[in-house]
């Protein structure tokens, strides 16, 4: 099951935007960041793919949630004006942000080209 971020969880796991300048991933696996909203019919649709992905590539890559409702000020940092929005970050390198209800197709391919994660 994917993760749910706070803003604190999110400082201490992935990257500390409040002190650091440059991007510095804190993990230790790439991971996917869903950023949503209960009421968002798309992210709904996007939900159990995330969720069947944190499965089948368990340890070799995290898979976290962060509502932009509850963390406003995680969602104004990266830029989030619309929702489902996903965040694809690499181990090494910088992330990358897609927008809309991606089909599990375009996770995989995702995951292959930006996160190295076959």
């Amino acid at each position: 099951m994917a993760q749910h971020l706070t803003k604190q969880d999110f400082l201490d796991k992935v990257f500390d935007f409040e002190n650091e300048k440059e991007w510095k991933f804190k993990g230790e696996r790439p991971c996917i960041i869903d950023f949503y909203a209960d009421w968002c019919g798309p992210c709904k649709m996007v939900a159990p793919i995330l969720d069947e992905l944190s499965t089948e590539y368990e340890g070799k890559m995290d898979v976290f949630k962060i509502d932009t409702e509850a963390e406003q000020e995680l969602a104004g940092a990266f830029g989030v004006q619309s929702i489902p929005s996903i965040l694809f970050i690499p181990k090494e390198g910088k992330p990358q942000m897609a927008q809309g209800a991606l089909p599990k197709d375009s996770f995989l391919s995702a995951m292959k080209d930006i996160l190295s994660v076959e």
